[in-house]
């Protein structure tokens, strides 16, 4: 390490606050646009759930939680209209978990938010240097950019 590299902890740090102002504002135009109680956490859940559904018990595998944490997060989502619970046609036994109309329509306006929010990030650092950003980040975390456990992993 050079006198001229900064401290070893404030990478993560870094990252952190970018991850944080990103979300922070995803969320709060989600509010401005009729999601007013959706939570990073969701975002996690929604994809978790996927365009086919899930059962509890596989959602807080993939999350990294226990069965009855995913199902006290999906009693909420339920109360608050994004998801719902039907029976498997494949398995009556089962129970799916599925987004609503609202759910899709909060994941449409976030990835719409992303997109807006990328694109002040360019404008502030220029379009080559963000996605030189993004580049290096893919070579040091590897390719896989969705780790949905990252809820289990933060308790």
């Amino acid at each position: 390490m050079s006198t001229e590299d900064p401290p070893g902890f404030l990478l993560p740090l870094r990252l952190f606050i970018g991850f944080r102002q990103l979300i922070d504002a995803v969320h709060a135009e989600l509010a401005r646009e009729g999601h007013p109680d959706v939570r990073p956490l969701h975002g996690f859940v929604f994809q978790a759930i996927g365009r086919d559904g899930t059962t509890a018990v596989e959602l807080g595998r993939r999350l990294g939680v226990s069965k009855q944490a995913a199902g006290k997060t999906l009693d909420g989502l339920e109360r608050l209209g994004y998801v719902e619970r039907a029976t498997d046609p494949a398995d009556a036994r089962r129970k799916l978990v599925r987004l609503t109309d609202r759910g899709v329509d909060m994941l449409a306006r976030s990835a719409r938010i992303f997109d807006e929010l990328r694109a002040e990030w360019a404008a502030q650092i220029g379009p080559d240097r963000l996605r030189a950003l993004e580049a290096d980040l893919a070579t040091v975390t590897g390719a896989d950019p969705f780790r949905l456990d990252v809820p289990g992993w933060f308790t």
